[in-house]
């Protein structure tokens, strides 16, 4: 009768202490094994099923660098065999794929600039000019109605020239929808326009027969022209702001984020404006208004400007930079000489002008300044990803934001 076998357990006991002992013997490096990190695997170089098994287990927990495997005494991957500085991750770059920027730059141009400017301007001197005509100043009255045409008439020339064809102008005529700035811009302008018109023709009245058909028109023309600036200085407030609101309800960062001071900033600029072509045409005896509106108007636009260059955080920084942050600037030296101007040289003429001058200009600078500001924010990456991730981090926090950046609430 044959010896009874060994059961399977057995022969395996005997297999791992087998293994064991041979590892405690240390083999010889010729019949050692090499790992993948240059050690002994302590393991015999013999053949068989068993024997290379264990070997691969061994080598795969030894090996480093498979699928987050640590080297170096448990330091993440680049550390150094015999100690050393553990290397960081680097600052994320804000980039986007491509190279192409997050969001679409706005297509407008110089025009459109300029079209914030030339609209201020008409809403700032027909308040001026009702100034001057409620308190018996012709001179004022008349510059300020006269400039009100001209600008406004700019006014449409750019904006058709942006649209491309005037019809398309006319085509949104066809709906009002209160919640658009663009539709309600467009019926502030229909109901300026025609009103602006009518008041500085009523000017040409002087100079017109008094008999005849014309001169029925010309005893008629003043008193229309009275209500027409009347309709017009009506309008003007809603002219001047809603350019601001068109611009904040846009997804460019520091436009949106802007939305409580850009209409201040248009308002004030706009008075400033209507005040420094006072200044310009009318004497100094008849400047009391314009130099009142150069005061509001420069207070409005420097509290604004200020707000926007210090309230937003890291999206201040397009008004603080280059183009923008220079004609930012350059804006308020402008507008503290013109208002020093006007109330210091209240009985010079030519102090006077010098001050509506800088006013103007002051204006002109200050509305391409907020313009390329907000060009410049949608293009870098930076501007759109960062204070996203300070909402997403408020809120997973349940932290809230700071007041003056929570987020505005969605048109």
């Amino acid at each position: 009768m044959s010896p009874q076998r060994p059961e399977v357990g057995e022969i395996f006991r005997r297999f791992r202490d087998r293994l064991a002992a041979d590892g405690r013997d240390r083999p010889t490096a010729s019949t050692e094994l090499p790992a993948a990190n240059g050690e002994s695997t302590g393991l015999p170089a013999a053949t068989g099923a068993g024997t290379s098994s264990a070997v691969g287990r061994q080598r795969r927990t030894a090996e480093p660098g498979r699928r987050g495997g640590r080297r170096g005494g448990g330091r993440r991957g680049g550390g150094r065999r015999g100690g050393g500085e553990e290397l960081r991750v680097p600052e994320a770059e804000f980039t986007s794929y491509y190279g192409r920027p997050i969001l679409k730059a706005p297509v407008w141009k110089w025009d459109i600039a300029a079209y914030l400017f030339t609209g201020g301007l008409a809403a700032g001197s027909s308040l001026l000019a009702a100034g001057g005509q409620l308190t018996g100043r012709p001179a004022l009255r008349r510059a300020g109605r006269v400039t009100a045409l001209a600008a406004v008439s700019a006014s449409a020339v750019f904006l058709v020239k942006d649209l491309g064809r005037p019809a398309r102008f006319h085509h949104m005529l066809r709906v009002a929808k209160l919640t658009s700035p663009m539709s309600v811009g467009t019926w502030i302008l229909t109901a300026y326009g025609p009103a602006a018109g009518v008041a500085a023709i009523a000017e040409a009245a002087g100079v017109l027969p008094r008999h005849g058909l014309l001169g029925l028109a010309g005893r008629a023309l003043p008193s229309v022209g009275h209500v027409a600036g009347l309709l017009a200085a009506g309008t003007a407030p809603a002219l001047a702001t809603y350019t601001g609101v068109l611009l904040a309800d846009t997804a460019v960062p520091s436009w949106h984020e802007a939305y409580p001071e850009l209409p201040v900033i248009f308002a004030g600029s706009a008075l400033a404006s209507g005040a420094g072509v006072g200044l310009l045409a009318a004497p100094p005896a008849q400047a009391g208004p314009a130099r009142r509106m150069a005061v509001a108007g420069a207070a409005l636009e420097l509290y604004g400007a200020h707000r926007v260059e210090t309230r937003l955080g890291l999206l201040s920084e397009p008004y603080r930079q280059g183009s923008p942050g220079r004609l930012l600037r350059a804006g308020r030296m402008l507008t503290a000489g013109g208002v020093a101007g006007a109330l210091l040289g209240r009985r010079s003429r030519l102090v006077g002008a010098l001050s509506g001058a800088a006013l103007l200009a002051a204006s002109v600078v200050t509305r391409f300044g907020i313009f390329y500001g907000g060009v410049a924010s949608a293009r870098d990456p930076r501007y759109t990803v960062v204070p996203q991730r300070e909402r997403a981090d408020a809120r997973r926090t349940g932290m809230d934001l700071p007041s003056d950046r929570a987020a505005p609430p969605a048109m």
